[in-house]
């Protein structure tokens, strides 16, 4: 077997098999397959694709290149949550705690932010001692004691990825539904979960920016996750505005505490909600959707998914005062408010800038190698739908630095379009995917 042949097949329109494939990924990972090579194969791919087959065979292959995460001895189905990136998405803090205090095991390995979308890692990081790095051991003690727990991941789960990914990103072959989905499934493989709840956003904030792209994405997903014999469903769900009106990591950390309190904003109440019903489904604690969100709110009104929030922060390591005295998070030295300079109803927030002034605040990373400040980032003070006058505070800055704050409120202005009008407000959440197939989302 050859590279080049498997090349030229694949860029002729070919259908490859398991055992090509494995070849492919498994000789560029010791690096008996070249970096020039494997960027003719993802070029191919790009231009040609794969069916569902061929997804299927690259994604398990990825997630066998490395360690494959042994989550046998957690008692109960372990559902795992997954959201494709978005701008003020915290909803895994608040996720996380309420399918634990409702019986679901959350063994949750997460990732860091990259570019405009934020990261959970760094979000809990913000927390004082909190450790996103446990052994195997105490990961799983942990879920078993707490029910959940939520680390990075280890430095060998799915190497092929990171070097593929690596590649794909200095050879323009990010944007193909076949790689991404195989990115983004790999790591769920081999991190262990026998569900998989997937979160895929779309608008102006979202990496898939029409509702096709992200139908796309998330058909390639739940295939995957089927074919792999896991229980798999994907929600599409709307980022052409932030989720809530926190973007930064202090303060996304604040407003999940006041969400789990029932005090947060509607819209990431609403989401978590939801994505917390479909896992309670699919781990077996209730039998349908109604039954789910009543047991869901139960746990935000007794308190006990805040409570399971405290477990967490101190079974890692972490000040779970933090909780009950938001003066132990970072704080921003300066606020500076943005104000209207038009009158009329909020009609468009263009959600990637305001990840990108977040960002320029210091609350997000633009390469991989950047440092975060924990304690700056944006609130947003009003949002689509809302009646605004001239000179009206439409969002605050927190800052360190007065000179990063004057650039982004010119992206924050810029970002806020107005209208004589009130605007249509998009539902939250677009469609459900699942191996059955595509439908709107209906709420119950």
């Amino acid at each position: 077997m050859r590279p080049y042949d498997i090349i030229l097949k694949k860029r002729n329109g070919g259908t490859l098999s398991r055992e090509e494939i494995e070849f492919m990924v498994s000789g560029y990972v010791t690096g008996e397959i070249k970096d020039y090579q494997m960027a003719a194969f993802l070029m191919a791919v790009y231009f040609k694709s794969m069916n569902a087959q061929e997804t299927l065979y690259l994604t398990e292959t990825m997630a066998k290149s490395g360690d494959m995460v042994d989550l046998s001895k957690i008692e109960g189905i372990k559902v795992d949550k997954h959201s494709s990136g978005g701008v003020g998405d915290k909803t895994t803090l608040v996720v996380a705690p309420l399918c634990a205090a409702c019986g679901v095991p959350v063994a949750k390995m997460s990732g860091r932010g990259l570019g405009h979308t934020g990261g959970t890692l760094d979000k809990l990081e913000a927390i004082s001692g909190f450790q996103i790095n446990l052994s195997s051991e105490q990961f799983i003690n942990n879920v078993n004691k707490y029910k959940i727990a939520v680390v990075g991941q280890t430095g060998n789960l799915v190497p092929a990825d990171k070097k593929m990914y690596a590649l794909r990103d200095s050879t323009g072959t990010v944007d193909s539904i076949p790689l991404i989905a195989s990115s983004i499934m790999s790591k769920k493989l081999a991190g262990g979960a026998d569900a998989i709840v997937l979160d895929v956003k779309t608008g102006s904030g979202a990496f898939m920016q029409t509702p096709q792209e992200a139908i796309a994405l998330a058909r390639s997903m739940v295939e995957i996750g089927t074919g792999a014999k896991r229980q798999t469903i994907a929600l599409i769900t709307d980022m052409d505005q932030p989720l809530g009106r926190a973007i930064g990591n202090s303060i996304e950390v604040i407003e999940a505490i006041d969400t789990l309190r029932g005090r947060g904003p509607s819209d990431l109440e609403e989401l978590a909600i939801e994505i917390s019903s479909h896992m309670l489904i699919c781990g077996n604690i209730c039998g349908n959707y109604k039954d789910a969100k009543a047991m869901l709110l139960s746990a935000l009104d007794s308190g006990m998914a805040l409570n399971k929030f405290k477990n967490m922060i101190e079974a890692q390591g972490g000040d779970s005062s933090a909780v009950d005295d938001y003066d132990k998070l970072p704080k921003a030295k300066f606020k500076v408010e943005v104000l209207a300079t038009h009158e009329g109803y909020v009609e468009k927030i263009n959600a990637m800038e305001i990840g990108n002034a977040a960002m320029i605040l210091g609350a997000g990373r633009a390469t991989k190698e950047d440092t975060i400040d924990p304690a700056v980032g944006v609130i947003l003070e009003k949002k689509i739908g809302d009646y605004v006058e001239s000179g009206t505070k439409i969002v605050t800055i927190h800052a360190n630095d007065m000179g990063l704050a004057k650039i982004a409120y010119d992206r924050l202005l810029s970002a806020y379009a107005f209208t004589s009008r009130m605007p249509k407000i998009q539902s939250l959440i677009h469609y459900i995917v699942n191996s059955q197939g595509v439908f709107t989302y209906e709420y119950k």
